[in-house]
C-alpha cells in the first residue's frame, strides 16, 4: 500500500479496535481520532506524550522503547513534557506515527494486544491519568471570524446597519493574546480585577468584573512556521496545521467595554484562556470537511483557495452551578458556520511577513450560529443581560457567577463512530479582594 492509502485506511470507518471502549458509536475517542496529548500518572509523574483511544491512553515513550513506534529522530520525542519536539518533526511524521497507532490498535492486530506485559505499560487508564498542557505556546492570536457572532456584537453596540465595519467582509480580523495565561482543562479561573466604567458614574471605579463570560471557540495548533519575511499562501496554509483544540477566551466585557477603545482587548483578555488537552489532527476531521459559507465580496487573491476548508463539528457549552447536579446546556452551535477559514487565517496573519513557530496557538474567535440558542457566548445568549437564561435546577444566568463552570464539548459524528476533542472545562474562584 502507498503512504496515501496507509492513511486513509487510518479513517475507514469500518476499522475497529481491540481497546473495545473504543467502539462504541458516541466515544470521543474511537481508532479513527488518536489526538495527542501529554500525561501522567499515579505511577510515573513524570509527563510524557500519549494518545487516547476509548478510555485508554498509549504512552509512546513505551512503544518508542519496545520498537513498535519509529520516527525520523535519534532522541526519544515523546519523553517530552510537551508535543513541540514532536511536532516539528514534520507533517510526515505525524502522519506515519498515526499509521502505525492505527494499525497496532487494530482489532486484529496481535503484536501489542497479546503481550500483555507490554500492554500494561503501555496502556494507562484515563481517569488514573493526570492531563498537562499539551504544547509550550510561543505565541497566542485570537480572530473574530464568526459572522453571526460579530453582527450580534455589532448590532448590539452600535447598530444593525453598521454592525460590520467595512473591514470585517475583507480580512480576518484577530488581535495578538496572552500565551503566558493559556491553561489546560480542570484549570479554575479567577475572577478578574480592572476597571469598570459605570454608566452613571464620570470616572472609572476598580473593582470585580461584573460581567464574566465565555466564548465558545476552536484553536488551531502550528505544526509548521514559516520564516520572518516569507508569508504562508493560503493554499498551503493546512499543511502548516497540526491540529485542533476546543478553546474558551474568558472575556470580562465589563473592563473590555472601557479599555478596547483604541487598541482592542487587553486585561479583559489576557487573564484567562482555557483548551482542551487532546490536540485532533486534520487527518482525523477528513471525512468531516464540508463547505465554508460564500464569501462576498470575493476575496483579495492572497485570500483565495479552491475546494472545502471548513469542517462539520458539533458544539455545545453547558453550564453548572456550585453545588448543583446538573449542568444546563445554555448553547448548541457548529464550527461550519465560521466565516473565514483556518487556512484565510494563517495567510492573513503571515502576510506581513510575521513569523510562525512549532505551538503557536491561533484562536477561530466566538462560533455563533444563526439560531438564538446557537451563540457562543452569554453576551449574546442573554443580550447582554437582558433576557436571562433559566437553569435546569433553578435560578437565571446573564452573566457567569463565582462557583460556576463552564463546558466545553466538540465531535464530528460519523457512521458508527466519533472523532471528538473531550471536554474544556473550567471553574470560577472569586476575584482577590
Amino acid at each position: 500500500m502507498s503512504a496515501l492509502s496507509d492513511l486513509q485506511a487510518t479513517r475507514d470507518p469500518s476499522r475497529k479496535s481491540w481497546v473495545e471502549s473504543a467502539n462504541e458509536p458516541r466515544h470521543d475517542f474511537s481508532i479513527q481520532n488518536l489526538p495527542f496529548g501529554i500525561f501522567s500518572d499515579s505511577h510515573d509523574d513524570a509527563r510524557r506524550a500519549g494518545v487516547a483511544i476509548g478510555d485508554e491512553i498509549v504512552d509512546l515513550s513505551v512503544l518508542h522503547a519496545a520498537g513498535l513506534l519509529t520516527v525520523p529522530a535519534k532522541a526519544d520525542v515523546f519523553a517530552r513534557d510537551s508535543l513541540n519536539d514532536f511536532i516539528a518533526l514534520g507533517r510526515d511524521a505525524w502522519r506515519s506515527v498515526r499509521i502505525q497507532l492505527s494499525n497496532l490498535l487494530a482489532r486484529d492486530t496481535s503484536t501489542l494486544r497479546d503481550n500483555a506485559a507490554l500492554r500494561g505499560k503501555a496502556l494507562v487508564r484515563r481517569a488514573d491519568a493526570r492531563l498537562h498542557l499539551p504544547v509550550q505556546i510561543p505565541g497566542y492570536t485570537d480572530f473574530y471570524s464568526s459572522k453571526e457572532h460579530a453582527t450580534n456584537v455589532g448590532s448590539m453596540f452600535r447598530d444593525l446597519k453598521n454592525a460590520l465595519l467595512p473591514n470585517w467582509s475583507e480580512m480576518p480580523i484577530g488581535y495578538n493574546g496572552r500565551a503566558s495565561s493559556v491553561v489546560v482543562s480542570g484549570t479554575p479561573v479567577r475572577r478578574p480585577n480592572g476597571q469598570l466604567k459605570l454608566p452613571d458614574q464620570e470616572r472609572p471605579v476598580f473593582g470585580a468584573c461584573r460581567k464574566l463570560d465565555i466564548e465558545l471557540e476552536t484553536g488551531f495548533v502550528i505544526g509548521g512556521g514559516n520564516a520572518l519575511g516569507e508569508p504562508i499562501a493560503c493554499a498551503d496554509a493546512e499543511a502548516h496545521i497540526f491540529g485542533m483544540v476546543l478553546l474558551n477566551d474568558w472575556s470580562a466585557r465589563d473592563i473590555q467595554q472601557w479599555e478596547y477603545v483604541p487598541l482592542g482587548p487587553f486585561n479583559a483578555k489576557t487573564f484567562a484562556t482555557t483548551i482542551s488537552p487532546w490536540i485532533v489532527t486534520l487527518d482525523a476531521l477528513e471525512p468531516f470537511r464540508v463547505a465554508q459559507p460564500q464569501q462576498e465580496p470575493r476575496p483579495l487573491a492572497y485570500l483565495r483557495h479552491d475546494g472545502e476548508h471548513a469542517f462539520d463539528i458539533a458544539l455545545e457549552v453547558a453550564l453548572r452551578p456550585q453545588g448543583a447536579k446538573e449542568a444546563t446546556t445554555i448553547a448548541r452551535t457548529n464550527f461550519r458556520h465560521m466565516y473565514w477559514t483556518m487556512a484565510q487565517q494563517l495567510a492573513h496573519h503571515t502576510v506581513s511577513g510575521c513569523n510562525t513557530r512549532v505551538g503557536d496557538l491561533m484562536g477561530s474567535g466566538t462560533i455563533s450560529g444563526p439560531t438564538d440558542d446557537s451563540y457562543g457566548s452569554l453576551l449574546e445568549l442573554t443580550w447582554n443581560g437582558k433576557k436571562p437564561l433559566e437553569l435546569k435546577e433553578g435560578g437565571t444566568r446573564s452573566f457567569i457567577e463565582d462557583g460556576d463552570e463552564l463546558t466545553l464539548a466538540g465531535w464530528c459524528q460519523g457512521d458508527g463512530y466519533r472523532v471528538g476533542f473531550g471536554s474544556c472545562v473550567g471553574e470560577i474562584l472569586p476575584a482577590r479582594g
